[in-house]
């Protein structure tokens, strides 16, 4: 009888996760949506590639959500999260299928940290990603959530060169909310 419980809740568990699995769209298909909502809307994309485990991860969607963040953000970029690395916490039935395989294309070769940001136009052509040029370091370190003063920095260039639209009173307050969350 213990056997039999044991069998069920294995098959349950299992089941659980493939229907999980078949709910999250493969990485290559949650980009084409994006990319066909930034042409509709004539901006550029933010991709940004995260797991539930990481904590600046987390720390990058309080920032993104901010009342006086997110209609910036809203008004410049078609905003698409893909799950990824999420075997390092344990599940790797949260991470998007292929986002291994788009995350590398995009620039991050090794787990450089999370979240790792890419900005696109709307066909999908890489603008500028998260990793950071470092002298002697080829491909740059990504700076994931940014927080150290060089990181903020690195940032407001990406977001600076994704968006050029970007007013100066807009680049000011997303600056003035990262160092302020800094301090």
């Amino acid at each position: 009888m213990r056997t039999l419980r044991y069998c069920a809740g294995f098959l349950l568990f299992i089941s659980s996760i493939s229907v999980l699995a078949e709910k999250l769209p493969n990485a290559d298909k949650v980009l084409a949506q994006a990319e066909t909502q930034a042409g509709e809307q004539q901006k550029a994309v933010l991709l940004v590639f995260g797991a539930s485990w990481c904590k600046y991860c987390h720390l990058f969607e309080k920032f993104l959500g901010a009342p006086e963040i997110e209609p910036i953000f809203a008004k410049h970029f078609v905003i698409a999260h893909v799950g990824v690395y999420e075997e390092l916490g344990k599940h790797p039935e949260l991470n998007h299928p292929g986002s291994d395989k788009l995350v590398k294309e995009f620039g991050d070769a090794d787990v450089g940290g999370l979240p790792f940001i890419v900005f696109l136009d709307a066909k999908g052509q890489m603008i500028i990603n998260s990793n950071r040029p470092i002298e002697k370091k080829v491909g740059g370190e990504n700076i994931g959530y940014p927080s150290a003063p060089e990181e903020i920095d690195w940032f407001m260039v990406m977001i600076r060169k994704a968006a050029p639209m970007l007013s100066e009173a807009e680049s000011e307050t997303v600056e003035r909310w990262l160092r302020k969350a800094a301090a």
